[in-house]
């Protein structure tokens, strides 16, 4: 009987990409990537199969494979794959495929710059100019705006197998992008100043009243607000105004947060690292439990 055909399955972040990187190189898969977010697999809603090697994502028993480092989904029945709280998903299979003895060094330094993205382990100068680092700059040009840029994505994985940042900075595809970004960034922190308040050491961003929810460098808020432990961005997901989508993280500069944001957001649907994570709540209920989340960022004590 043959085995299944196998397809990556990860979500369209920085991380995810690498991810999907590494796992073509040591599986030898040549099918387009499966692009799904993480509650799309605990919804159910993503069409997960056998055969299928999920990454940074959360666990699906119809998978085959399954790699992560998202402290909320650690498992608790037997897999087969990898799981370690690491700095990145991309970690955790590079790790597992050196120890097979299938993938060499030559990766070394998109994972040291994968890692450095994903676990936010930036300076202040790479927060304030991201344009000065090719890296993280690439990283803020993915995102998800309904699945508009799936061919966006499928490009950096066949890139970045062979490419470094600095060389894709001029590719006719990455170029426009990173200038879209730097104008992004730039106008990102007038809309923060706007719409966010500081309550007993939290920065809240409340963008519900927008229309057009804006974009820009999730971590400018931490240099922005150095009075801040966290921050807690809540905007609607659509027009519809159906569900909040709930955002948390710890600050990077003021590390003062003890809470483990992605246990504490599992209570809600969500997960995350323990340093970062979301949620989405329906709208019907969303005040309550925004009261709930805010009041455990406050008391600021460690979820178990």
């Amino acid at each position: 009987m043959e085995s299944p055909p196998k397809r990556i399955v990860t979500r369209p972040d920085f991380d995810g990409i690498v991810c999907a990187v590494l796992l073509r190189d040591a599986e030898d898969i040549v099918s387009d990537v499966y692009w799904v977010e993480p509650n799309e697999i605990q919804t159910g809603k993503a069409d997960i199969r056998p055969g299928d090697i999920i990454a940074n994502l959360p666990f699906s028993s119809e998978c085959t494979l399954w790699f992560d480092h998202h402290i909320s989904n650690k498992p608790k029945n037997e897999f087969r794959g990898a799981f370690d709280v690491a700095p990145s998903a991309a970690r955790v299979i590079y790790r597992y495929y050196q120890e097979k003895g299938i993938m060499d060094d030559r990766y070394d330094e998109l994972l040291f710059h994968t890692d450095v993205i994903d676990a936010a382990q930036l300076s202040l100068d790479q927060v304030r100019f991201p344009e000065k680092y090719p890296y993280i700059l690439l990283s803020m040009t993915i995102k998800n705006n309904d699945y508009e840029d799936i061919d966006y994505w499928n490009l950096l994985v066949d890139l970045l197998k062979d490419t470094s940042a600095d060389q894709l900075m001029d590719h006719p595809r990455v170029h426009p992008r990173c200038r879209e970004v730097i104008k992004e960034n730039a106008e990102w922190e007038s809309h923060l100043k706007a719409h966010t308040r500081i309550e007993n050491g939290i920065s809240i961003t409340d963008f519900r009243s927008l229309e057009t929810v804006p974009a820009g460098n999730r971590f400018l808020s931490y240099s922005m607000f150095p009075e801040s432990i966290a921050s807690v961005k809540i905007r609607f997901d659509s027009p519809a105004c159906r569900n909040v989508q709930v955002s948390v993280g710890r600050s990077i500069f003021n590390r003062k947060c003890n809470v483990n944001i992605g246990k504490l957001l599992s209570g809600f649907g969500g997960g995350g690292h323990a340093g970062a994570g979301g949620c989405t709540l329906p709208a019907e209920n969303a005040e309550e439990n925004l009261r709930k989340i805010l009041k455990a960022m406050v008391d600021n004590q460690p979820v178990d």
